[in-house]
C-alpha cells in the first residue's frame, strides 16, 4: 500500500547521444578547416661576389636550388606559373623588388630563364642574391 505522501522514484539519467553527435561534429569540423602548414628549409650556398651590398628586407624572394627547382615564398613552383604568381604578389605587395636567391651550382642559362620570368612579371628590379667575399 502506497502513500501520497511517499516520493516516487523517477529516471533521473541524461541522454548524452546529442551530445556525442555534436562533438563528433565539432571535430570534423575543426579537422577539415585546419591547415597545416610545412615550413620549407632550403639550404643554399650562394655564390660569392666582391660587390655583394645588403638586400632590401622587403623583397619578395625567388629561389633556385641546385637541381634547378624553383620556390617562392618556400612553396615549389613551375617555371611557367612564376610569372603570373609574381605578378599577383606584386600587385599587393608595397615593394616590387624580386630577389632572385640561387644555389652555386645552378646553370647560367636556369638563372636568366628565372631573372626573365621575374621581369615579365613586371617587378621594378630584380637582383641575384650573392655573399659578400671575404677579403
Amino acid at each position: 500500500m502506497q502513500y501520497h505522501d511517499d516520493p516516487v522514484e523517477t529516471d533521473a539519467s541524461i541522454d548524452i547521444g546529442p551530445m556525442i553527435d555534436i562533438v563528433f561534429i565539432l571535430l570534423i569540423f575543426f579537422m577539415v578547416t585546419t591547415t597545416f602548414v610545412k615550413d620549407m628549409k632550403l639550404e643554399l650556398e650562394r655564390p660569392k661576389a666582391s660587390s655583394a651590398v645588403a638586400a632590401s628586407s622587403k623583397a619578395i624572394r625567388l629561389f633556385v636550388d641546385q637541381h634547378g627547382d624553383t620556390y617562392l615564398d618556400g612553396e615549389p613552383v613551375r617555371m611557367w606559373l612564376i610569372q603570373s604568381k609574381l605578378r599577383d604578389l606584386l600587385s599587393t605587395s608595397t615593394s616590387k623588388v624580386v630577389l632572385v636567391v640561387t644555389d652555386e651550382g645552378v646553370p647560367a642559362g636556369k638563372l636568366v630563364e628565372v631573372v626573365d620570368q621575374a621581369r615579365l612579371s613586371g617587378a621594378e628590379s630584380v637582383g641575384v642574391a650573392t655573399k659578400k667575399e671575404a677579403g
